[in-house]
């Protein structure tokens, strides 16, 4: 496999999205720090990216809180991405009234946000996340199945169709829709069951060769162990998934009555759970301190970002809130280091410039404040 393409944003422009009215930047640099004090809109900057790719966002928001306040129309964010085909120009934007999000391509209406995974994959890393592992089994599925949409693109519309056939599927139940109604949603089910699940678990085996080959980079983030969990996994695991489809439709209909009864579909890769642990300590990362769990959600964003590279044949742009000031010197100084090495770009952000003291030469710093966005110059 050659190497990657290497993708990068070459600018951005915001019009009445959150805080900004209108907002233009030109990103010069592989590593971009964007610096300004609490609420001055740098989050939101990140948002306007991460919605340059498919599925919610960073922020998972509804479209029409996305608009500035008093804002008489909708909002806009446009960028020029660097990549294979040279510069392409994309931009998402949505009115009131609207059901979607509106993409343009080069000025081209999209069918889809989906086409925007053919320019620019885009990962991200968020305070909201630090409670991960020890929070709730549907967060961790959001989490992998963005991991897995970046590497491969049809996942999102598999894991929707699925969700909508189990919708189906509970409320034929609670209607008491016939025997052969159900068994027509159920051969339904089967195989996006079994397509999501396989997906996961491909991406997890990636994952986790990944970290292993981390191991020997001396990175001062703790190894991950990580596998899927739960029953639907156990009864996949090793079985050829013609097999597993006959035996999920089979499950699925001796499990009709406990199924009414719950108002839910209890058995499927709607169910399954990430588990992960801290290696070096041999226990749940939901048992690892703060810190331990902050430097390991790090260290399996960066062997996500190694393998969406790899799987991709494109760097993906790799979005940091607030990461540095929860480090303390010395990993912050490797993970600039490790990321300047892997070629992505990467915005980060932070309230203090010091932070970045340790950039490397060529990467570049940027103010935040009152809705604008400025070179950052010393005092």
């Amino acid at each position: 496999m050659g190497e990657p393409v290497q993708v990068a944003l070459s600018s951005l422009t915001l019009t009445d999205f959150r805080n900004y009215e209108q907002a233009s930047v030109a990103f010069g640099a592989r590593l971009v720090a964007l610096v300004g004090d609490n609420g001055s809109g740098k989050t939101n900057l990140l948002e306007a990216v991460s919605l340059l790719t498919a599925g919610r966002g960073l922020r998972r928001a509804q479209l029409d809180d996305i608009r500035r306040q008093g804002a008489p129309a909708g909002w806009s964010v446009a960028a020029r991405v660097e990549g294979a085909a040279g510069e392409t120009r994309i931009g998402v934007g949505h009115a009131p009234g609207e059901t979607g999000r509106r993409v343009r391509i080069d000025g081209a209406d999209a069918r889809s946000s989906e086409q925007l995974l053919d320019y620019m994959r885009v990962l991200w890393l968020l305070p909201a996340m630090d409670g991960l592992f020890t929070g709730a089994a549907g967060d961790r599925r959001r989490f992998l199945d963005r991991l897995v949409l970046a590497i491969d693109p049809g996942h999102g519309r598999r894991v929707a169709d699925l969700e909508k056939t189990l919708r189906a599927r509970n409320r034929l139940l609670e209607e008491g829709g016939s025997a052969a109604f159900l068994d027509a949603v159920e051969a339904q089910l089967a195989p996006l069951a079994v397509a999501v699940g396989f997906a996961r678990r491909e991406t997890v085996a990636l994952l986790q060769a990944r970290i292993r080959q981390q191991g020997d980079l001396g990175l001062p983030f703790p190894l991950a162990g990580v596998e899927l969990a739960g029953e639907f996994e156990r009864d996949c695991e090793g079985v050829p998934a013609y097999d597993i489809e006959d035996r999920y439709r089979e499950q699925l209909a001796a499990t009709r009555m406990r199924d009414r009864a719950a108002g839910r579909t209890l058995y499927g890769p709607h169910r399954s759970d990430l588990a992960v642990r801290h290696l070096a300590k041999d226990m749940p990362a939901a048992l690892a301190s703060t810190g331990e769990q902050k430097a390991l959600l790090i260290g399996l964003v960066l062997a996500h970002a190694e393998v969406t590279s790899q799987t991709a044949g494109m760097t993906p742009v790799l979005l940091l809130d607030e990461v540095a000031a929860h480090l303390d010197p010395g990993r912050r100084k490797a993970l600039f280091s490790r990321l300047a090495e892997l070629g992505l770009q990467v915005l980060m952000t932070g309230t203090d410039s010091q932070l970045f003291v340790d950039l490397p030469e060529g990467s570049q710093i940027l103010k935040v404040a009152q809705s604008t966005i400025s070179p950052y110059m010393k005092d």
